[in-house]
């Protein structure tokens, strides 16, 4: 049996009924009336997350999306959809705007257990935000495909080499990256550096912790080692990595940047295939191994991420 979390929503009756049937014993819901109300609900209990349904929230509320966001940072606040309606496209797109990030489809299986992991895994909950941002704006990918980026992202806190991912997802290491290389992608390095560093942006955002403190929660072995990745990376110190980016913007970035530009090639990318095409041959991965430098890109100049290295 889970453990029990508590949940505050503010979505619409039927969504209400829904939620508390799914519920059972592992979570206990706060069902709010308004924004008003659910903020209140906050500063009393010890909330996991804040569902909101764009059918809830009327234009008037969005003010109170944007005191929720910036008074709670360690709280995510989701958005879950029961059902498909064109008439809450707009207002999805105002809340995420205004700092709730990630989305629940409810109407399918998949967006239950994606919002089961958010509650019952303590450690995932930043690790369901940036997959609820990642996967749609993917769209239809291979099942492997799919699988990296879940993996990945759930990994990343603990990981810090493309060798150890590799491992983790059953890969040879060199046959990895050169699925990247050969389809034009940026390096799987690249890929983690970077979800590593939205941990990283999540976590800078509580004032209690420090950089020292961040850098041994992702296993960096000293703050000096931190400060040189976010250099090497983004080109910028600790404290204006910190200053210059919350972790919606980090997120944000990370999308545009790395997923959006490369979606067509995802849709029939086979990152960890056994078998992989290679000038119209199928090849297994024994043939595929080589030497690992030379499925690196050279490296760029620095530039931050609204200035990042892109290699």
């Amino acid at each position: 049996m889970f453990e029990q979390v508590t949940v505050a929503t503010v979505v619409e009756p039927p969504l209400r009924d829904r939620l508390d049937g799914w519920i059972g014993d592992s979570f206990a819901a706060v069902h709010a009336r308004d924004l008003s109300e659910a903020i209140r609900v906050v500063r009393e209990r010890q909330v996991r997350a804040i569902l909101v349904s764009p059918a809830a929230v009327g234009r008037e509320d969005l003010n109170h999306v944007d005191a929720l966001v910036r008074k709670f940072p360690g709280i995510p606040a989701v958005a879950v959809v029961a059902r498909h309606d064109p008439r809450w496209a707009q207002r999805l797109l105002e809340l995420g705007s205004r700092g709730v990030t990630g989305l629940f489809d409810l109407s399918v299986r998949e967006g239950w257990e994606r919002l089961r992991e958010l509650l019952t895994e303590p450690g995932s909950a930043t690790a369901a935000l940036i997959l609820g941002a990642v996967m749609p704006a993917l769209g239809e990918v291979p099942p492997d495909c799919r699988r990296f980026f879940e993996v990945m992202v759930r990994m990343a806190p603990r990981t810090s080499s493309v060798k150890d991912l590799a491992e983790q997802l059953e890969v040879r290491p060199s046959t990895f990256m050169s699925r990247f290389f050969r389809c034009g992608l940026p390096s799987p390095k690249r890929y983690l550096s970077a979800t590593r560093l939205l941990y990283a942006a999540w976590l800078l955002e509580f004032e209690g912790l420090s950089v020292a403190h961040v850098a041994y929660r992702l296993d960096y072995s000293s703050p000096q080692s931190f400060g040189r990745h976010l250099r090497a990376v983004m080109g910028l110190t600790a404290t204006e990595f910190r200053r210059l980016y919350t972790f919606n913007s980090a997120l944000q970035d990370f999308v545009e940047r790395l997923i959006v530009p490369y979606r067509g090639v995802f849709q029939t990318f086979h990152p960890l295939d056994h078998w992989v095409a290679d000038t119209g041959q199928e090849r297994k991965d024994s043939f595929a191994v080589g030497n690992d430098s030379r499925y690196w890109p050279a490296k760029p100049r620095s530039r931050a991420v609204t200035r990042a290295r892109t290699g």
